[in-house]
């Protein structure tokens, strides 16, 4: 059932534009269902976001597929995500780069992330639980940035982290059924931008980190 529901995902995803075959070769690799809860493994395949708890989700595969695809990874490539979530992004993208490094607000949500890619065998991802709004200054620069929730505004203290020719994908909104993925790139003396697709994810938060784990 699993191999016949991740082959109709697969379709779908070709369907809807993903035409890049090491991404679709790493979707087609990389076992949803590990990813969610027992609740709802039996729609792991389902084209659609699920609940991870603390108010977030694992995304709906084909925007994963649609952000790696133009994120545009290299195998020797310095990439960071911020926003763990439940390690399914991560491990797509591990498989495309040479590191991978990923930050969590959530404790909880990040050790289980981690035990879940190291139960795969993904060992060139380094973690962090904190505030990814501030990025990871003492690894910077990145080649590529992902951003898995939604900013308010263009996160400019991101953008500082990419080197000149670098790459991040940002959903900008703070409307949630209003968000658009936008494609930055650094320049010697500034950024380019432009929208990709339409989206909905939770929001971008910033500041204090929450206390309650579970």
């Amino acid at each position: 059932m699993t191999t016949v529901a991740k082959q109709r995902l697969i379709a779908e995803l070709r369907r809807g534009g993903i035409d890049d075959e090491r991404v679709l070769a790493v979707m087609t690799a990389i076992p949803r269902e590990v990813f969610v809860s027992s609740t709802f493994v039996e729609r792991a395949y389902d084209n659609m976001a699920l609940p991870i708890g603390f108010g977030q989700t694992i995304s709906q595969p084909l925007v994963v597929a649609a952000m790696t695809q133009a994120l545009d990874v290299g195998p020797r490539m310095k990439v960071l995500e911020i926003g763990t979530g439940s390690g399914y992004q991560a491990a797509i993208l591990a498989k495309l780069c040479r590191r991978l490094y990923t930050i969590e607000r959530f404790k909880v949500l990040a050790k289980d992330a981690e035990k879940r890619l190291l139960d795969l065998r993904i060992h060139n991802v380094v973690y962090h639980v904190g505030d990814g709004t501030k990025g990871w200054p003492p690894q910077a620069p990145f080649d590529r940035i992902i951003v898995t929730a939604a900013a308010g505004d263009m996160p400019t203290a991101l953008i500082g982290q990419l080197a000149v020719g670098g790459i991040m994908l940002v959903p900008v909104g703070d409307d949630p059924v209003n968000q658009t993925v936008e494609r930055v790139v650094r320049t010697e003396d500034g950024f380019t931008r432009e929208p990709i697709m339409p989206v909905r994810f939770v929001p971008l938060v910033g500041g204090a980190l929450p206390t309650f784990e579970g």
